[in-house]
């Protein structure tokens, strides 16, 4: 696929008609919405957390009762100062510096949408058709178009002076792999590309060695994140 437009891909030719077809399993979308609470180390929890759970749960009481002069000696603490701390250190218990607004989340971002799917091919008469050429389509469009054989920037830019290469193909030589379009469920999610692509090598085959069946997962991803927008053209539901 290539883009048509601001915001509309299409393929690349009328030639380019490429289509896999196959029943697919174990199909889930994941999508993570990043929500962050940036105002969670405003608290005093955050600035001295010993000190704070200890007052909360109040197990500084007993620190502060033998700290007291009066409990060294054995004898009691003049002018009530043990009961005063007592009741001064009791407001601190079940209470926290947990407020709302350190507690706001805050829209930080998404990564693009990934699509985990199982694509099953089975062959029923001729497994070079059923099974190996729709499987060999799916990594021609995994894999990169082209990498360049020469990974030296200095020859290409000796090859863009003379002429034979141009500065566009002498900074990035190599051709990065297709973008796709996947209908299911009468569903059309598109651009996508294929992230990963498994190829279960312990599948069985005939007596020529062509691959009968192929269970192969597949991660797909979207090219950015998806909006409203973006959301309710994908749910559009085509029968055709």
């Amino acid at each position: 696929m290539v883009k048509t437009g601001d915001d509309s891909w299409g393929r690349t030719s009328q030639s380019d008609a490429a289509t896999v077809l196959a029943p697919l399993t174990e199909a889930n979308m994941e999508m993570v919405l990043n929500w962050q609470s940036p105002f969670e180390q405003a608290g005093p929890e955050s600035k001295a957390p010993a000190l704070m759970a200890m007052l909360q749960s109040g197990a500084l009481q007993p620190i502060v009762d033998v700290m007291l002069p009066g409990n060294k000696s054995g004898t009691k603490t003049e002018g009530g100062a043990q009961q005063k701390s007592n009741d001064f250190l009791k407001q601190f218990e079940g209470r926290t510096g947990i407020t709302k607004l350190n507690s706001t989340q805050v829209f930080n971002g998404m990564p693009p949408v990934k699509i985990q799917v199982v694509a099953l091919f089975r062959a029923w008469r001729d497994p070079a058709s059923e099974v190996e050429a729709p499987f060999n389509k799916l990594m021609e469009w995994a894999l990169p178009i082209e990498l360049s054989k020469d990974g030296s920037l200095l020859a290409r830019a000796a090859e863009t002076t003379k002429g034979d290469m141009g500065y566009v193909e002498a900074l990035m030589p190599s051709k990065s792999p297709t973008r796709v379009a996947m209908k299911f469920k009468g569903r059309t999610y598109s651009p996508l590309v294929i992230e990963s692509i498994g190829m279960p090598m312990n599948s069985p085959v005939d007596a020529n060695g062509q691959y009968v069946e192929l269970a192969v997962p597949m991660t797909l991803c979207t090219l950015t994140a998806l909006d409203r927008k973006d959301w309710a053209n994908s749910q559009k539901v085509s029968l055709t």
